[in-house]
């Protein structure tokens, strides 16, 4: 993917993740942040989901690359809402 592609993916990863992790009272997060952390949940993503298969995840736009880039940004801000929570 190229540069701007992964801008566009990220933004749309980090944006589920949101909805999936706040629910109604999530805070609001800007564009770059939603963009960093759908770019930052897709590496963590495609490790994890080499670390269970064996297979490397190349990220094109497919649903498959979207679901492992969500789930990635689903874990990286739960871990996120709970070291918060902690302070």
């Amino acid at each position: 993917m190229g540069f701007f592609s992964w801008i566009i993916f990220g933004a749309l990863a980090g944006w589920a993740a949101n909805l999936i992790i706040g629910g109604r009272q999530r805070p609001k997060q800007g564009c770059v942040i939603s963009v960093l952390v759908g770019i930052v949940g897709a590496t963590l993503g495609g490790f994890l989901y080499q670390l269970a298969t064996g297979e490397k995840k190349t990220f094109e736009f497919d649903f498959p690359s979207f679901g492992v880039a969500v789930l990635g940004a689903v874990l990286l801000l739960a871990v996120a809402r709970l070291l918060e929570r902690r302070r």
